[in-house]
């Protein structure tokens, strides 16, 4: 048994010696095995033109978006406020220039206040139009458009 390790020793270190190029000629010491390119002559660099040749460098640089593609878009924030979640609380109407009405949007999950005029954006929902009781907007969604009014909320008092 130990003359047959022994054995399979000597044709592991024999078929290692093989597969590393032991039956090659090796250059001699103080030599490289391999000559490296010839530098070119500075005239060889030069344009048929005479001009030297002016060498540039592509560069790249990525600017990735700051939100993080592994986590959810609800988690995040970027679809926030839903359409669902905005009450109305106050609304200045002008109805002599209505462009200059302003409405304030309360999200209720958040408790977040937005203070909106006509064309302003929050989240997925664009204003259309500020009204005296109410607020007119659209929610876009994967590309349809669906409208959405917001009717200003009373006060209980108020409601008879």
């Amino acid at each position: 048994m130990v003359g047959g390790n022994s054995r399979m020793l000597t044709l592991a270190a024999a078929l290692a010696l093989a597969g590393c190029g032991g039956g090659e000629t090796a250059a001699p010491a103080g030599q490289p095995a391999v000559e490296p390119p010839a530098p070119a002559p500075a005239a060889a660099q030069a344009t048929a033109e005479g001009a030297p040749m002016e060498l540039s460098r592509e560069a790249f640089a990525y600017r990735g978006s700051g939100r993080d593609p592994f986590i959810s878009l609800l988690k995040s924030g970027g679809v926030r406020p839903l359409p669902g979640d905005l009450r109305v609380t106050g609304i200045n109407f002008d109805a002599r220039y209505p462009q200059r009405s302003v409405a304030t949007l309360r999200d209720t999950t958040e408790g977040r206040r937005y203070t909106v005029r006509s064309g302003d954006v929050i989240g997925r929902v664009r204003i259309l139009e500020i009204k005296a009781t109410q607020v007119v907007a659209v929610v876009q969604e994967f590309g349809v458009d669906r409208p959405l009014v917001l009717p200003i909320r009373r006060r209980q008092e108020d409601t008879p």
